[in-house]
C-alpha cells in the first residue's frame, strides 16, 4: 500500500534528510487519503482527486505530491517496489511573492530579539545571504563540518554545505559574507554559540511554532514565510543593482529565474532600450519616418 511505502520512506531516509518534519508533516497529510491504497492507484486522475479533496493551496499540493513521489522512488530504489508510478503534479502557480519593505524587517528582526533569538540569527544570515532554511538551521559557527555548513570567518567565506555533501537541485555554493553578517557571526561565536541557529544549546530542526510567534509578535499585515526571507535577499540586491549573473551564482539560483521573477526591480531593466527611445536623434529620425 502507499502507507506502507510512506511508512518505509521515513524509516529509512527522512532521518537522513536536512529537515525531516517538513517530509513528516506531508505524510500525515497523505496517509489520511492515500494509505490504504494500493501504489498502482497512484496516477493522475487520483492525484487530482486528491488535491480536490485536500483543498489547500496548490504550492502545499504540489510539496506533498513531491514526498509522495520522493516516497515510491526511493522504494523502487531499494527493492520495495518493481516499478515507482509517476506522481502527476497539478501545474506550478504563477508565484505571488511579496518582499518585506526594509521597514517590516526591521519590525520582525526586533520582534524575534525580544521573543525568540535564535529567530533573529536565522533573519540575518538570510537576509545577507539568501540561504536556504534548511542550510541556515544546519550552519556551524564552531568547526568546519562534514554533514553541514560553516562559517569561514577568516576567510570571511559562508560555506552552505558540509565537506562530505553532495550538490542538490537546491543549490549552495559558497560566498562571501558582506562585513555586516562577519561581525554578527564574530559576536554569536564569542557568546558560545556552536551553531548560528539553535536553542539553548540544541540544534534545531523546525523553526515553524517560532516563527509563527514571532509573525504574529510583529504585527504585519500580511504572514511571511521563512522563504519570504530568500525572496526579500535577492529583491534587495537587484533593485541595489546587482546583475543576473552575479545574483545567480550567490543566491544559488538560476539565472532564468532571476531574470523572470526580479529582473524587472533591477535599475538597469531595459534600460538601453529606453535610452534608445529617448534620444533626441533616433526620436528626430522617427517622426520624419
Amino acid at each position: 500500500t502507499v502507507g506502507e511505502a510512506l511508512g518505509i520512506y521515513h524509516r529509512e531516509h527522512v532521518p537522513t534528510t536536512k529537515d525531516p518534519a517538513r517530509s513528516e508533516h506531508a505524510s500525515r497529510a497523505l496517509v489520511r487519503f492515500w494509505g490504504a491504497l494500493p501504489v498502482s492507484s497512484i496516477k493522475g486522475a487520483t492525484c487530482r482527486r486528491y488535491a480536490a479533496q485536500r483543498g489547500v493551496a496548490v504550492g502545499t499540493i504540489r510539496r506533498e505530491l513531491t514526498t509522495l513521489s520522493a516516497a515510491v522512488r526511493f522504494c523502487e530504489a531499494e527493492g520495495h517496489l518493481t516499478t515507482a508510478p509517476r506522481v502527476r503534479l497539478p501545474p506550478r502557480p504563477e508565484s505571488p511573492q511579496r518582499a518585506l519593505t526594509r521597514p517590516e524587517a526591521a519590525r520582525l528582526l526586533n520582534a524575534a530579539r525580544q521573543r525568540a533569538p535564535h529567530i533573529a540569527r536565522f533573519m540575518l544570515v538570510a537576509l545577507y545571504t539568501g540561504t536556504r532554511s534548511a542550510a541556515t538551521m544546519a550552519l556551524r559557527l564552531d568547526a568546519p563540518s562534514l554533514s553541514s555548513g560553516w562559517f569561514d570567518l577568516d576567510a570571511g567565506v559562508l560555506y552552505r554545505r558540509g565537506r562530505a555533501e553532495g550538490e542538490t537541485h537546491k543549490r549552495r555554493p559558497p560566498v562571501r559574507m558582506p562585513r555586516q553578517l562577519i561581525g554578527h557571526a564574530r559576536r554569536w561565536r564569542g557568546l558560545g554559540l556552536a551553531r548560528a541557529v539553535e536553542w539553548r544549546g540544541r540544534e534545531i530542526r523546525s523553526i515553524r511554532s517560532a516563527w509563527a510567534g514571532v509573525v504574529a509578535q510583529a504585527g504585519l499585515d500580511w504572514t511571511p514565510t521563512p522563504h519570504t526571507l530568500k525572496h526579500t535577499a535577492i529583491t534587495w540586491a537587484i533593485e541595489a543593482g546587482m546583475p543576473i549573473a552575479d545574483a545567480a551564482s550567490y543566491f544559488g539560483t538560476s539565472a532564468a529565474t532571476i531574470e523572470r521573477v526580479y529582473w524587472h526591480r533591477s535599475p538597469h531593466f531595459q534600460h538601453a532600450a529606453v535610452a534608445t527611445l529617448e534620444s533626441p536623434r533616433k526620436a528626430r529620425a522617427a517622426d520624419a519616418g
